[in-house]
């Protein structure tokens, strides 16, 4: 199954699929057989990098997709 990431209005980022997180040493967090989580993009979760839903009420953006510039090279 390939991983799907989804940017959600005023939330999180939704992951699905087959994937695994790591941290900056590349430990693996353990997700404890989940396939479905999110992941904080507003700051106020106290589960970072998981989202808990602190966002309601307090992050604003309208996920629409758009087409980045071409890399520089």
């Amino acid at each position: 199954m390939s991983t799907k990431l989804t940017i959600n209005n005023n939330g999180s980022v939704k992951i699905e699929g087959d994937f695994e997180i790591v941290d900056k040493s590349g430990n693996n967090y353990g997700l404890g057989g989940r396939t479905v989580l999110s992941i904080c993009r507003c700051g106020l979760s106290k589960n970072k990098p998981f989202c808990d839903g602190a966002h309601n009420g307090n992050f604003d953006h309208e996920a629409v997709a758009f087409d980045l510039p071409p890399k520089k090279v």
